[in-house]
């Protein structure tokens, strides 16, 4: 028998034993699996905090090169980088729990006192609209209660939960080793990015067949590109909506500036779907209050979402990542059903990647035939 068609059978054995087996032990199989991602949590935690922090990175080393002598650029610009990217981080993490959250917190207070008042307001406006169509009038007493209820029920579980994580040394202990060793990963990751994208390169060349490195290539820089673009822009896109739409607030009702900008910026980090979502909770939240300021509201953020849509995110961010609207809540939708908060939010630059390289295959494939027809 010739000895590679031997290899092959065996080769074939060998593959159907090994599905055999993980068919008939899936479920030892996939938990075994569910352990060693729980193990690798720090790396792709690492990873995300690398990837979030690369732009950064890469903006602070060319700002080091070009402000230090040519010798110690090489050395110092690098390390001086990641340590720059790390303290603005940090930085921002401070301003957001020093100074935003207060600001949150005493906003929903005040929403919590005032509630009486703002369902009063409510009653009253659904009765008078029932009345001018001859409805029968809909009685809100109960809501009053209920909304109390629920939000005494969520600070009383946020208080509980916040004890109870205090209370518990091992799960401290837990995800403050995890936190360290993801930040460590991120360093590393952030130091020698060069030097891992070369030992990835030459492990492809060296394994892979000859004819998919250029494609596989090509693939991972098209996804690396995509994501970041999507990543920077999204964050960027709520941080400068959020600022503007509270900002705006001031001079509508600027006892919930604070919290409607945090409301609009948290919103906005979801493509699509996020915007109406927070339109929609914030005129919630001021149609109680006064249904014109509502009213403002809604013409001031539609106003607003145009100037930063238009004007403001393309200057700061760039080019969109390409993609259709129509694919773009496609993948919204389909991501969300799927894989729930996480596939809504990585849905969009996924399925741009994957559009754009059909996009590009059919171009490839149609010009045979229009170099035929010609």
């Amino acid at each position: 028998m010739n000895k590679s068609l031997l290899n092959a059978i065996l080769l074939i054995i060998t593959y159907a034993v090994f599905l055999v087996l993980a068919l008939l032990k899936f479920d030892v199989l996939w938990g075994f699996l569910g352990q060693i991602l729980a193990a690798l949590k720090p790396f792709y935690l690492g990873f995300a905090i690398a990837f979030v922090l690369g732009r950064p990175c890469l903006f602070f080393d060319r700002f080091y090169q070009n402000i230090l002598p040519r010798k110690s650029a090489a050395k110092l610009s690098r390390p001086l980088a990641v340590t720059t990217a790390y303290l603005a981080l940090i930085a921002a993490v401070c301003v957001l729990f020093a100074l935003v959250l207060p600001q949150v917190a005493q906003s929903i207070a005040l929403f919590a006192e005032g509630l009486g008042g703002y369902i009063a307001n409510l009653q009253h406006l659904v009765n008078d609209l029932l009345a001018y169509f001859d409805q029968e009038a809909f009685d809100f007493t109960g809501l009053s209660s209920h909304l109390r209820t629920v939000l005494d029920k969520a600070m009383t579980a946020l208080t509980d939960t916040l004890s109870q994580v205090m209370a518990i040394t091992s799960s401290v202990i837990s995800v403050v080793v995890t936190l360290t060793l993801s930040i460590v990963f991120s360093i590393y990751m952030l130091a020698g990015r060069e030097r891992l994208s070369a030992q990835c390169a030459r492990l492809l060349r060296a394994y892979a067949p000859e004819r998919y490195v250029g494609p596989v290539t090509r693939v991972v820089q098209l996804t690396a590109r995509t994501f970041t673009s999507f990543v920077s822009g999204q964050l960027l896109e709520a941080c400068i909506l959020g600022a503007l739409c509270a900002l705006g607030m001031l001079f509508i009702q600027a006892d919930y500036a604070p919290l409607i900008g945090v409301i609009v910026g948290t919103s906005a980090l979801v493509p699509v779907v996020g915007a109406y979502v927070g339109a929609g909770l914030s005129a919630f939240l001021l149609v109680m209050v006064s249904p014109v300021r509502a009213i403002i509201f809604l013409v001031f953020l539609g106003i607003l979402q145009q100037i930063e849509g238009n004007v403001i995110y393309p200057r700061v961010v760039g080019t969109s990542i390409g993609l259709p609207g129509i694919w773009v809540l496609t993948a919204v939708t389909l991501g969300g059903g799927l894989f729930g908060l996480p596939g809504v939010l990585l849905s969009v630059p996924t399925a741009s990647v994957l559009y754009t390289l059909l996009k590009e295959d059919v171009a490839a494939r149609l010009k045979p035939s229009k170099k035929k027809a010609s």
